[in-house]
This record gives C-alpha cells, structure tokens and sequence, in this order.
C-alpha cells in the first residue's frame, strides 16, 4: 500500500494546483509586509521619539517673541519728523497687529498661508496641494506656512538639511503652542526680508512708494505681497514686468479667498502704482548731517547703535535743508558751466553682439550711477553735429544743438584721446525739455553751507560737500581754509575798543615790508582790485574790502590783542599767528567756525555751541537724552552789546553799498548783514552773513587748493548761494531791526561809542604817508558839526605804519 503523499496536489499530468500555494504565499507576504511595517511604524516612532528627546530640548525659547525685538536700524528725523538718515543691517518699522492694515494682512495670507487661522502650524492639505502640482509642473503655491518661516527666518539657518527640517517642523509645533495666531503673523510681518534692505511691510511701504502702510490700497499690497517669496525677482522697481505679474496673481488670489470682490480686483488691477524714484527732486539732501549723527550715536552707545532701534530728532528743518541742497548746487554747477570739458568719465568696449553690448553698458552705468539730475549714459554714435547715447532703459537718444556746446572740445577732431567722445564714452547728461539732452560733467570744485539760529545753535541746514557718495568729507566741520576778508570783521570788533569808529579815517595807500622788517620774505600787500584809494572812512573801507586798510587797523590793535580777540568767537588761536597777515583772513577756519562767530554779532553778543540733536529715543518712544533749549546766559556774553550794534551797521552797510550789495537789491530787505571774501589767488570763496533770526555760511574751493579763475570772488560764488537760500528761508519772516543798547550814541546818522564820539576816538590812521602819485585825500566832514575833521598833530594814532609795525 502506497505512503501518504504530502506534497501538493498534482493535476492529473502530475502538476501540483497553484491555487492553494499562491493563498499561502499572499498570506506570508502579507505577515510579512504587516511585519515590517509595524516595525517600519516603530523604528519611525522610536527615531521620531530619539528626534524629539535630543532636539526639543535643544529648540530655541520662543517665550520672548510675545515681545519680539529684531535688530532695529538707527533712524534720524528732522526737526519736523522726515526721516533723513537709517543706518544698520536692516530697515525696519515694528507695527502691532492692530496697527497693520487688514488690507495688508489679506494679501499676505492669500499668497502665502490662506489656512493659517485653520492649521496647527504645518498645513496637510497645503502640502497634498503642493506635492501635485509640482508632478503637474504646475505654478505651485508652496507649502511652507507662516509659522513655518516664521521659525526658519528668525531662529534657524539658511542651509538645507535634514536636520534643520526637523528643527523647523518642531519648533513650528513650539511657536504654535507658545504664541497667538495674531502674535506670530505679527511677527512674519514686521520681520521678513523685502528687498533694498527693507524688513517688514511697514518698511518696504516707504522704501518702494514712499507712503505709511496705513495707507496703501489693494495693489500696492498685492505688489509688496509678491515680494517675500523671491525680493529681488519680484522687486518692482528692478523687475516692473515680473513683478506685474505676481500682482495680478496675488489679487486673483485676493478674490478666490474671498478677501476682496471681483469689483475691487478689477479696480485693483487698472491702478497704475507710483514708485517711490530713486532721487526725489523734493527730498533734502541730508547724508552728512546723518553722519554727524551716526558718529555721535555710536561715540555714546557703541555697536548698539545700529540695533536697539534708536530714533534720533534733529534740529534741521527739511525745507531749508532742502533750499540749502539746491542753492549749492545751483550754484556749483553755474561755476561749472564756465569751465573746460575735461572728457568722458570712462570708455568702454562694445561688443558686436547685442546681448553682450547691453551687459556692458549695464555694468558700465552701474559702476557711474546717476548724481541727481546729472545723468550718465553710454555713447554710440559721435560726430561735431549728432551724439547718439543710451541709459540704462535702453532707449537710444540724441543730443544735438545747443546740447553740444558744453563738449564742444571734446567732438573736435583735434581732441586728445582722454577728451574726445566717441562710441563707448561714458558722459553725463542733463535732460532739458521732452526730448531734448544737453552734456555736462561732474564738478571737481567743492562747496560747504551751513545754517543755524543764532540764538540758540540750532543747526538748521548743512551741506558738506557736492555729492555725498564722491566724498564723505563733510567741508563745514572738517574743511580747514583760509577766510580771507571775511575774517576782517573780528578785527573791526577789536578795533572798535581801541577808539576806531566808522567815520575813522584810514589811509587806503600802498604798504611794504622789507625781509628785514618782516623777518622772512618781502611783503607788498595789494588790494584786490589793485587800485588805492587814498583816505576813507572805516565804514566805506570795510564795505569796499580794502586790504591796506585793514592792516593799518590791525596795527591799532595789536596783532598779540587781535589773536587773543578772535578766540572770543570760537577761533582757535593756533590757527590764526600773530602776524599782520591775520587782517586779510590768513588763517585757518572751518565754515562752522564762522558761522558761530557771525553769530556773535548776530545775537548780540554771545557765543553760543552748535547743535544738531534735540531728542534721542529707543523704539518703544522711551527718551533717553532730550536737550534743553535756554536763551543764551550772560556767562555766554564775549563781546558788549554795543560792539555787536556797531557790527552790525558796518556789516548791513556792505550789503547795500559794498561788496555784497546784490543781497539787499535781490532779496528787497535791509535787515541783511554780511561779509564776503577771497583769498589770495582767488583759491577760497566766502560769504558769511545774517538776517537776525538766521546765519549762514558759504564757501567753495577745491580740495587740493588752486586757483578757482581769476574774475571768481565770493561776492561772485558764494553770494548767490546764500542769496539763493535765503530767498527761501526768510519768506514771511517780517524785517526785523537791531534796538540801540546802552553806551552808544547816534551823532548825524552815525554810530559811536558814548566815550568815543567825534573828535574824541581815533582820527586817522596812515594819513601822513603819502605817496608818488596819491590822489587828493577826500574830506571827511564831523557828522554833528558839518564842518571839516582836522586830525590832530599830536596823536599816537597817527605814529609812522612802521613804528607801528616794529612795536
């Protein structure tokens, strides 16, 4: 008998049947697959748990983001709350969720995060979403929730590991159970990065339309909305095409989430944006009195300066600051137009092929960017008669005509290598008309204006220099030049002391000193028109400028008395040697120096400091320093009263009658004092002056000094510059006159020290030197009697010039 047979069935031709073995199979596979998967589940849980034991405790505390402080810029205002300075990192305004506008917060979350009020901080379905439409290599809207950049922006690093997606998962879950919804959007949008420095919407608002966020309509949120996901891409002011388009996405998105009607999308849609321009005619140029700031903040709080979101208000009115801004570049660019064309700036090669040209010239303009309204551009085509040049729009344009004439040397056939335009210069252009072009060049010559109260120090204006980005040396506090006859006033005032009046008569006759005398080389001072006058009073002599007077007034005081007089008015004494030449302004000045010393006669009599800053406070409005504005004390007083008042009508007399006497005649007011000056070989230009409530001093030069030509004076460059400004400035200000103190009295018209009147001050001085050829010395006639003044024979005022000068 057969044994049992255990095998599996056959078929009757000896196969074995599948059917029970492929059950049995599936089910081990089954079990198997069940198997692996448990232990799949639990090797992930036990990872996930190993994850979860090591990195959480590891997690950053996010407790402190309920009150969140990102680095915050140092931000500097103006006396009327413009921001004209923000120095750090980043920029950035911190708004509270309240304070930020639904209408910003709408276009944010359609973009970026529509279930961010549903989810637990990682959106499930947003990631199923996402996950399909990258295999339908469709436009996808990512599956990054807010949390989510939340924790990857604030706390983790840029790099991309496994290990930091596990971090930003948990401490997604962390800030989720930590914060409010409402606490973390805040947060998202105070905090992520926007382009051009900007951080935050409140920021990118000012930086990219110059508005509040309070006030941007739908378009201009669904436009700043685009810009989180790829700021440069999208920044519509570089990529205006690309950006339109995420736009118009963002406002379809606005529609489908039920944040906006398909009205407001359509209206949305047809606004055409303005752009905040990247020059602003209307704003003030501020960058050197931001600097000021910057340097004096991080002197106090260090590196912390440019983090703890400090708000400086300074003392500078931003429409004056502004008139200041156009005055001096007004008045450098005339001064400009009278000079050679030096040549293009720069020459390039242009490719033959297109696409290589544009990115040449690209780069080229990139490397010279526009200084206000100066303009560079590219040339293509050249001849005497047509330029044809290109900006960085790409839209060829021509110069021809009168926008030539400038550059005429430079078309010349005979031009130089360094001079001549051709294809490939780079040049400066300034637009004239719709489409008309004229070619200029960047000035070399510099300038320096600076304006304050001189009641109280309050700097209302400065400009350091031309072009902050050519040269952060800032001209009115570093600048050391000679002042020329501008300084003469300070040695009026000391005269004044020593008996000299305005009806003094002083010989306008020629000076010089041999080697011997002088101790070095020969000196002949001449005046600046080279002409002699003979004898005149003080009053005609100073608004006249002439030198030799001067010097014959510096021997009255002394030139010991006179260097120790100046530093009454802030003058460092070093800088001004006690030598003769101290009376035609020899020395050593700032423009800030004397601003503050004209502000003494201003005033009446008191030297008081400069200041900028009034207020210092943190981000949260806290006022960590806040100035106290006082009248100036009578320990400030450095010269009398009556000394300022006689000043005062020697210097008003020089804007009606003398060297500055386009002042009163253009501007059509007699409150006006002032003084120009010129140095020697015309290489400084100065006119300091005041209306009561307003000092202002301009000055031009070159760095390297030189000659600025030989018809420039500072009646001629820096008169018009400050006319120009006060034009501005004293619009609705009422003249204004000086009260008479006590100690002077007005004899005929004229002013004079009690003890000092006619007949009893210093008479004459230099008039017994005649000389070969002298014109007939005028007669000075006494004010109160009408009758001529006879000096007398005997008065050590009228010693030899040359005794005067080896005493």
């Amino acid at each position: 008998m057969p044994k049992n047979d255990t095998s599996s069935p056959r078929s009757s031709d000896g196969s074995v049947s599948t059917g029970r073995t492929a059950l049995i199979w599936a089910g081990r596979l089954v079990v198997g697959l069940a198997g692996l998967a448990v232990a799949g589940v639990a090797g992930l849980l036990m990872a996930v748990g190993i994850a979860l034991a090591v990195a959480y405790p590891n997690l950053p505390e996010v407790a402190s983001l309920a009150d969140y402080r990102p680095k915050l810029p140092l931000r500097v205002l103006s006396a009327d709350g413009e921001l004209i300075g923000e120095f750090g990192e980043e920029r950035r305004n911190l708004l509270t969720f309240d304070q930020i506008p639904s209408v910003m917060k709408n276009a944010v979350l359609a973009i970026e995060d529509a279930r961010f009020f549903e989810h637990n901080g990682v959106d499930y379905r947003g990631m199923v979403r996402a996950a399909l439409a990258n295999l339908r290599q469709a436009k996808s809207q990512g599956a990054s929730t807010i949390t989510m950049q939340v924790a990857r922006n604030v706390y983790l690093s840029a790099e991309k590991s496994y290990t930091r997606k596990i971090y930003e998962v948990l401490l997604t879950f962390k800030l989720e159970h930590m914060l409010t919804k409402e606490q973390i959007l805040e947060i998202y949008m105070n905090q992520i990065f926007l382009g051009q420095r900007a951080y935050g919407f409140s920021s990118a608002a000012q930086v990219y339309f110059g508005k509040s966020l309070q006030d941007v309509t739908i378009a201009e949120a669904a436009m700043l909305a685009g810009l989180p996901q790829a700021p440069s891409a999208y920044n519509p002011v570089r990529n205006p095409k690309r950006a339109r388009a995420r736009q118009l996405h963002i406002i379809d998105r606005m529609v489908e989430n039920g944040f906006i009607t398909a009205a407001e999308a359509e209206t949305a849609k047809a606004e055409e944006l303005r752009l905040r321009p990247a020059v602003n005619p209307d704003r003030p140029q501020t960058d050197f009195v931001a600097e000021m700031v910057r340097q004096s903040m991080v002197a106090q709080y260090g590196d912390e300066a440019y983090t703890r979101g400090l708000v400086v208000m300074t003392t500078l009115d931003s429409k004056l600051q502004l008139a200041a801004y156009r005055a001096v570049r007004q008045g450098v660019l005339d001064y400009e137009r009278r000079q050679f064309y030096r040549g293009p700036e720069l020459f390039i090669d242009l490719p033959p092929d297109q696409t290589a040209r544009e990115q040449a010239i690209d780069e080229a303009l990139t490397d010279r960017p526009d200084n206000d309204d100066l303009l560079s551009a590219v040339v293509l085509e050249a001849n005497p008669r047509r330029v044809l040049a290109v900006r960085q729009d790409g839209e060829p344009f021509e110069i021809t005509g009168e926008g030539l004439k400038p550059a005429q040397s430079g078309l010349s056939d005979k031009a130089g290598p360094n001079i001549k335009i051709r294809p490939g210069a780079v040049i400066r252009v300034v637009q004239t008309g719709p489409k008309a072009w004229r070619i200029t060049q960047l000035p070399e010559v510099e300038s320096a204006f600076v304006a304050l109260d001189p009641r109280s120090g309050n700097i209302v204006a400065l400009i350091g220099g031309f072009d902050f980005q050519k040269s952060k040396f800032n001209h009115v506090t570093q600048a050391w030049r000679q002042p020329g006859s501008s300084f003469k006033p300070f040695i009026y005032s000391a005269a004044l002391e020593k008996g000299l009046t305005p009806m003094t008569v002083v010989n306008d006759a020629p000076l010089f000193y041999s080697a011997g005398e002088t101790g070095g080389k020969p000196w002949e001072p001449k005046n600046y028109d080279g002409q002699f006058e003979g004898p005149m009073s003080v009053r005609r002599a100073l608004a006249k400028s002439k030198n030799m007077v001067s010097i014959r007034v510096l021997q009255l005081v002394g030139t010991q008395s006179a260097q120790e007089w100046v530093t009454r008015f802030g003058f460092d004494a070093d800088k001004h040697p006690p030598y003769l030449t101290m009376a035609l302004g020899a020395g050593s000045v700032t423009p800030m120096q004397m601003a503050i010393g004209y502000s003494v006669f201003a005033n009446g009599g008191y030297r008081i400091a400069p200041n900028l800053i009034t207020r210092v406070s943190d981000h949260k409005g806290k006022v960590l320093y806040a100035a106290q504005p006082k009248p100036p004390a009578e320990e400030q007083r450095v010269i009398d009263a009556r000394n300022a008042f006689v000043m005062n009508s020697l210097l008003q007399e020089i804007t009606r009658s003398g060297t500055a006497a386009r002042a009163q005649s253009t501007l059509k007011r007699t409150d006006l004092y002032g003084k120009t000056g010129t140095t020697n070989d015309a290489v400084d230009a100065w006119f300091v002056g005041y209306q009561p409530s307003l000092v202002a001093a301009a000055w031009v030069g070159y760095d390297t000094p030189r000659n600025l030509g030989s018809r420039e004076t500072g009646g001629g460059l820096s008169l018009p510059i400050w006319i120009s400004f006060m034009s501005e400035a004293l619009k609705g200000v009422e003249v204004s006159t000086y009260t008479p103190p006590s100690g002077v009295v007005n004899v005929g018209g004229e002013w004079y020290y009690e003890e000092f009147g006619p007949g009893r001050g210093v008479h004459g001085l230099g008039l017994q030197d005649p000389w070969p050829g002298a014109p007939a010395a005028p007669v000075e006639y006494d004010p109160n009697t009408n009758e001529p003044i006879k000096p007398p024979v005997e008065n050590a005022d009228r010693r030899s010039i040359l005794d005067l000068f080896r005493n």
